[in-house]
């Protein structure tokens, strides 16, 4: 059996967490003297049940094997999981919603590399399944007592249909909106400093 990779939106994905990019912003605001957009609030973090602390690191994810085979998913039922990549690899998201793990409910997501995602507590995820070469994620999550990691094995490998071409047009995607970002925010700036 073989699945193959929709896009990532917030809309898409809304029932497993959050998507973090820009465009995603409800509210943004110039800060630091007009040299800085922020992009305020993009995920609903959920890190001190239980006693629990915040934690940051980073995860640095080879690329598995084409074609990629998933052979099991993971949860966090007492925290949410965010991941931010940090190279300019497109990578796969693979989800199933929360409760009783069901494998007809999974679904997989192309995300950009300006996108990262946020898992909330207690969905079912893949852990982080980089493309095109080894990849690094800031990842946002939670540190403490507890069991905070419950893992299934699939009955049956699960493929995902990756198509290359589709694959190649993304990473260039990719490339070419970091571009437009970097132009817009520098002529927003640029305006902001003009106005008295």
């Amino acid at each position: 059996m073989a699945i193959t990779p929709e896009d990532l939106t917030p809309e898409a994905f809304a029932r497993f967490g959050d998507v973090i990019d820009v465009p995603s912003a409800k509210e943004n605001k110039l800060i630091n003297e007009g040299n800085t957009v922020r992009y305020h609030d993009l995920a609903s973090l959920s890190l001190t049940q239980a006693a629990g602390t915040p934690l940051i690191s980073i995860f640095r994810s080879t690329p598995l094997p084409l074609p990629i085979t998933l052979k099991s998913m993971e949860r966090h039922p007492l925290s949410s999981q965010a991941f931010y990549p940090l190279s300019q690899n497109p990578y796969l998201v693979v989800v199933a919603p929360a409760g009783e793990f069901q494998e007809s409910q999974i679904r997989v997501f192309m995300a950009r590399s300006d996108q990262g995602v946020n898992y909330h507590p207690g969905t079912w995820h893949h852990y982080s399944l980089a493309l095109n070469s080894v990849s690094d994620f800031l990842v946002i999550d939670r540190g403490g007592p507890g069991e905070n990691c419950d893992e299934v094995d699939l009955r049956q490998p699960l493929a995902i249909d990756l198509d290359q071409t589709a694959l190649s047009k993304k990473t260039a995607l990719n490339e070419k909106t970091a571009l437009n970002e970097k132009t817009a925010l520098s002529e927003k700036t640029a305006l902001s400093k003009k106005q008295p």
